[in-house]
């Protein structure tokens, strides 16, 4: 099992990418589109056209490593409406991404912040 670290930000590149790509293909996207160091301490998360796949590129502390999910029948919930072309999400939404959850849908309950009690 890959254990990625809990303080790592997690970072989707919100447009389609041409999973004929590998770790060099990836990491100058992330340089350049995403504008992000490849080697800081982070998960780079891509999507294909169909949606089906996944691909995380991540840096290690000893080289690049390559992660690929590829779903049989389903599609994962890609954000698509974003303006942004980089997306940071939790830990908690990555995990609702690769259960197939929908992570615009689920939202928490709003923080409410009170200076007294009523």
């Amino acid at each position: 099992m890959i254990q990625w670290s809990s303080h790592a930000p997690i970072y989707l590149h919100r447009d389609p990418v041409d999973f004929r790509k590998a770790i060099n293909g990836l990491a100058v996207i992330v340089s350049e589109a995403m504008a992000l160091a490849p080697c800081e301490p982070a998960l780079f998360v891509f999507c294909n056209k169909s949606r089906t796949q996944i691909k995380v590129l991540y840096w290690d502390d000893t080289g690049f490593a390559l992660w690929q999910k590829r779903l049989e029948k389903e599609r994962f919930k890609w954000p698509r409406k974003q303006n942004e072309s980089t997306i940071s999400i939790s830990h908690e939404q990555w995990s609702w991404l690769l259960r197939g959850f929908d992570m615009s849908r689920l939202t928490p309950h709003q923080s409410l912040h009170y200076t007294e009690v009523a």
